[in-house]
């Protein structure tokens, strides 16, 4: 099984569970063990020996990805264990390395890796306690410039100064950790443990801090940028960050919400638009876009068409796309390359059903994620989604939250998806007849909770037992009443709300101002 260990292994916890016995002997302990001790201490949260290994760290690199994931003496992935002990010790370890050795000259360690630690909504460690990426990015920006502060003010071996280790991270920042993290960037030069980010992720930031931070990382080097919920980015700040700085390794763009508004074009915003996607076709690596709740009305063939890398991954949910929108995408060379696609929002079976079936009959052969939320999709429409998914032999992930389905209709549905061998996740509306009669869709927040609970609760028990009688108890079914699990929203989910109430208040005084000079 997944969960079996080697006597190596076995051996490896023993050693490791005794925490000051196992740091008084790593200093006879052969280089080759130390990766399976960091993963056996790991599992069991030893921090104080995840600490030594890593400031004792023999090798050249560090990746803490190939470390906890499946390896021969140990095949379960630790990856997703976001432990607050262990990554603390590992990035404590790090510093230490840089100051606690009396040879730095013995020094191997280059490139250290942590862009492999995955955020999950369901924690197995024993604390419980996680550490996500926006901690993670505080903590190190935090120990890069203690690291600096500590070698200015004390005498120390002047072999340090000659350590210069590359950290790779996703990056998450924020209006409150920003200063620290442009302070650890504008220092990196002169300091041993030099941040490089792969991925940056922007959320609650004046824009003009967004622009400074994505010039202080190297722009070079980064594969993904996410710019989301409280950035205030419309198409010319776009085409402005677009013609200052290149991202020729950019491999996944996220854009926030309205940042594009067709509605109110104008000629040069037609100019701007098509100089936005020009810049996107140079852009030879990216292969994932989302551009969720934009206008985009009738311009998607202007912004796609000149992307030369084929896209696997399109988010055009709440996009308000026309059927010519929807023809672009059916036959364009992206759909037959589609692994993950977001339609959310739009009326697919009354507005463009031939082209939706065209569409996925294109991506079939590799579609593995598809997101259908609040697409009007009632119950004659079940069997066009049936014969829709049909040739989707690969899906992995279905989610179709908000339309409004009987019970009737949802277990003839499941009955379906059983037969769909790659499943794992389902993601599936209140029943309709849960509500009350005569509830209006998409339904609003408020009244998203007000239904039968216990009606539902058996709804879902029997929808469970169709995947139970067609052994499919790998699949997951639930509900999340208010989308996904979120890590990043989750993690910052206090600034996030603090930052939208100080949105909304400085809304209310300019319409309050606006109103007084008006009387």
């Amino acid at each position: 099984t997944a969960t079996m260990k080697s006597l190596r292994f076995i051996s490896a916890e023993a050693f490791v569970s005794n925490a000051e016995f196992a740091r008084k002997s790593l200093g006879s302990v052969a280089h080759n063990l130390f990766p399976l001790l960091f993963k056996a201490s790991y599992l069991l949260e030893q921090g104080e020996v995840i600490h030594d290994l890593v400031e004792n760290w023999p090798f050249v690199d560090f990746n803490i990805g190939k470390l906890l994931g499946t390896t021969v003496d140990y095949q379960e992935d630790l990856s997703h264990r976001t432990c607050s002990v262990c990554l603390e010790s590992c990035l404590t370890g790090l510093r230490d390395y840089v100051l606690n050795h009396p040879s730095p000259f013995v020094k191997r360690l280059k490139v250290v890796d942590l862009t492999g630690i995955k955020d999950v909504e369901v924690q197995f460690c024993e604390c419980k306690k996680t550490m996500g990426r926006w901690a993670r990015t505080q903590l190190l920006s935090k120990l890069c410039v203690e690291l600096l502060v500590y070698l200015q003010q004390r005498p120390c071996n002047p072999g340090i100064f000659e350590i210069s280790i590359d950290v790779l991270i996703d990056l998450f920042v924020t209006e409150r950790n920003y200063e620290l993290v442009v302070q650890a960037l504008l220092k990196k030069c002169y300091c041993p443990l030099k941040i490089c980010c792969v991925a940056l992720r922007s959320d609650s930031l004046a824009l003009q801090k967004f622009f400074y931070i994505t010039k202080l990382i190297d722009p070079s080097l980064l594969r993904k940028l996410e710019i989301v919920h409280n950035v205030r980015l419309e198409m010319e700040h776009l085409e402005m960050l677009f013609n200052s700085i290149h991202f020729p390794l950019l491999m996944s763009l996220t854009l926030p919400a309205r940042t594009f508004n067709v509605r109110r074009f104008t000629a040069t915003d037609e100019r701007m638009l098509t100089n936005i996607g020009e810049k996107m076709g140079k852009m030879t690596q990216l292969t994932e876009l989302s551009m969720s709740f934009s206008i985009l009305t009738g311009r998607i063939q202007k912004l796609l068409s000149p992307l030369k890398t084929p896209l696997k991954m399109l988010d055009v949910s709440n996009c308000s796309l026309n059927h010519a929108d929807m023809a672009y995408l059916a036959n364009s060379f992206h759909a037959n390359h589609l692994e993950a696609l977001d339609l959310s929002g739009h009326n697919i079976p009354d507005l463009y059903p031939s082209t939706f079936f065209k569409l996925l009959s294109h991506s079939s052969s590799v579609l593995r994620s598809l997101t259908l939320e609040d697409c009007n999709i009632q119950d004659t429409h079940v069997n066009m989604l049936i014969l829709s998914l049909s040739p989707c032999q690969k899906l992995q992930e279905f989610r179709f939250l908000g339309n409004p389905l009987s019970s009737q209709a949802l277990k003839h549905l499941f009955t379906f998806l059983c037969e769909l061998p790659m499943l794992k996740n389902v993601e599936f509306p209140v029943p309709r007849d849960c509500y009350p009669i005569g509830i209006t869709y998409p339904i609003d927040d408020a009244c998203l909770c007000r239904f039968d609970h216990q009606k539902y609760e058996s709804v879902a028990e029997e929808l469970n037992l169709i995947l139970l009688q067609a052994n499919r108890e790998d699949v997951k079914a639930s509900t999340p009443l208010f989308g996904s699990y979120d890590a990043a929203v989750q993690e910052t989910n206090n600034e996030l709300g603090a930052y939208l109430m100080k949105s909304f208040k400085e809304t209310l005084e300019k319409f309050t101002t606006s109103l007084n000079k008006m009387s």
